[in-house]
């Protein structure tokens, strides 16, 4: 059996590729190359008696792990996951358990941990429940457990809300207290659009079609939906004045950014956001309000004025029919109606 050294996106770690009759590769928790080699030479693969046998787990601490994960996340996914959904998960799953073997975290203890955090906050408990199972699950991609101990546990239910929404007029109210041409103009884009914040901001010149009046949202290898689905979205008037001003600000190239402050650079998500609070704030409007509600409120106009849900399911790019089903209780007329049939 041969062995190489190399190295990849999925861990921060040089691994030891092992070439047999199937292709099998183990970490060598050490990101220092003479290190490395060292674990290269010292190390004897495990000889397969079945085809069938999967090769023995490396063992990891609890600690280690996060410290393995932490670097995959940042590589990976926002900045804003990691410090408001993974490190403090983490933190928390660590102050119940001891730094104990990953292998050695069984689905009672588990069990436990979620229960005694859903006895003090509901919503903590399903945030770090989809967090950490997200993250075990990896554990079980880079081979140290064979098993992701939140299986078998349910995810724990949260009390469901209502989506709060705006209407026009107090779309209108918070542009009003808004200075900055560029935030109104995203901020009437998403309200009419329903776009997601990072679709807006990602949002290139070839995404839009002016002769049918489309907006293409597009995948790319610098960025992808949520869903991974690409979809249409009529554009409507107002939408159409904002992107034929910005148009004409110079010539713009396909690959340029709609909305930029300076060329080339994508705006930050986390300081939009900021400036759209901080106008429903001035407004004096709902303190509940902030950027996602702009989709909400796309999407509570097109139920309220009769659009089938499915036609809306289609525009927000949901995935699942269920999602979308949050708007149906704003067709009170249908419940009306349904209940003078009695």
């Amino acid at each position: 059996m041969k062995k190489y050294l190399i190295k990849n996106g999925k861990s921060p770690y040089w691994q030891v590729l092992c070439k047999g009759d199937k292709i099998t590769s183990v970490s060598t928790h050490t990101t220092d190359r003479k290190e490395a080699e060292k674990f290269l030479a010292s190390y004897i693969p495990q000889q397969k008696q079945k085809p069938e046998t999967i090769v023995a787990k490396t063992s990891i601490s609890l600690s280690k792990f996060f410290e393995e994960y932490k670097t995959y996340v940042s590589n990976t996914y926002s900045v804003k996951y990691l410090k408001k959904a993974v490190i403090p998960s983490f933190v928390s799953l660590q102050k119940h358990l001891p730094d104990i073997p990953l292998e050695n975290i069984s689905s009672r203890n588990i069990d436990q941990y979620i229960s005694s955090v859903f006895s003090n906050s509901k919503y903590a408990a399903s945030m770090y429940y989809r967090t950490l199972k997200a993250a075990f699950n990896k554990a079980v991609v880079w081979n140290y457990i064979e098993i992701n101990p939140f299986n078998k546990i349910k995810t724990p239910k949260t009390p469901s809300s209502l989506p709060v929404f705006i209407s026009e007029a107090e779309l209108i109210q918070i542009l009003d207290k808004v200075e900055n041409q560029l935030h109104k103009d995203i901020f009437t884009t998403a309200y009419y659009t329903g776009m997601r914040l990072n679709e807006l901001l990602n949002m290139k010149w070839d995404w839009i079609d002016f002769n049918q009046n489309l907006i293409i949202i597009k995948n790319s290898d610098q960025f992808l939906t949520k869903t991974k689905q690409e979809r249409v979205i009529p554009i409507h008037p107002r939408v159409d004045q904002i992107l034929k001003s910005r148009f004409t600000l110079g010539k713009e190239k396909e690959s340029h950014y709609v909305f930029y402050r300076v060329n080339g650079v994508k705006l930050n998500g986390e300081f939009i956001s900021k400036q759209f609070k901080k106008g429903a704030k001035a407004a004096k409007l709902n303190s509940k309000i902030h950027f996602h509600t702009l989709r909400h409120s796309f999407a509570s106009a097109l139920v309220q004025r009769k659009v089938d849900i499915y036609t809306v399911q289609k525009l927000l790019g949901h995935s699942k029919i269920q999602t979308t089903q949050i708007y149906s209780h704003l067709q009170k007329e249908n419940l009306s109606q349904a209940v003078n049939l009695l």
